[in-house]
């Protein structure tokens, strides 16, 4: 099932990019597998792909322990301050910092991965994410403690066509692009679900979060 829903999605996501004259080679598959056991994202594993996706912090640390050691792991789901001396060591990417108290927490670390902002721009009061006008401070702030922000994660609201989220993806990559200027470090963008990455692809995304599209509901 995971190859199959593997190479789909592969397929959809170069139809993407090459609609929008897009190298297919800029955007990264994440397949969040927050949902499967080992046995599965081996099969992943296996039909050649890397990069995986967990959100809860306990199972990233025991998923990692018994799977190969060059697959490329990222936390994409809410952190909790207290847990990030068990995700720093092990996820390459952080696709959700939202506030100051989690940089300050990376900051105290040996060592770690990438680090992603998380921009609430809807304003959904039951989503995590920063609000658009504290984006430039935490920035400020990710600098002073020597934490680098590496780009912009986006969780749109959920609608019944991907369209309806076009606007979004857009209006996050023009944020990326916007500040960049002044922060060029902010590379990525991470945006894009089972439901609406194609849109997401076309619209700039780097990094596109896929889970039930690949190993199924």
């Amino acid at each position: 099932m995971a190859a199959d829903g593997l190479s789909h999605v592969l397929a959809r996501t170069r139809a993407a990019a090459q609609r929008v004259g897009r190298d297919p080679a800029e955007v990264t598959i994440v397949a969040v597998s927050k949902t499967v056991g080992p046995s599965e994202i081996l099969a992943a594993y296996e039909a050649g792909h890397r990069h995986f996706g967990e959100n809860r912090s306990h199972e990233l640390v025991a998923k990692a322990a018994v799977l190969p050691d060059d697959i490329v792991w990222h936390f994409v789901g809410t952190l909790q301050s207290r847990k990030v001396r068990e995700v720093a060591p092990i996820a390459h990417v952080v696709h959700s910092i939202d506030r100051d108290s989690l940089l300050g927490a990376f900051g105290k670390q040996p060592a770690h991965g990438r680090l992603l902002l998380q921009v609430n721009l809807a304003h959904e009061e039951q989503k995590h994410g920063a609000d658009p006008i504290a984006v430039d401070g935490l920035l400020r702030r990710s600098a002073d403690l020597g934490v680098p922000i590496a780009g912009l994660m986006l969780m749109p609201p959920l609608v019944a066509d991907p369209e309806q989220n076009r606007h979004w993806f857009r209006e996050l990559a023009d944020m990326r692009t916007q500040l960049a200027s002044e922060w060029p470090t902010l590379v990525e963008l991470s945006m894009g679900m089972t439901d609406d990455f194609e849109v997401a692809v076309e619209e700039g995304a780097t990094l596109i979060r896929v889970g039930r599209a690949i190993f199924g509901t």
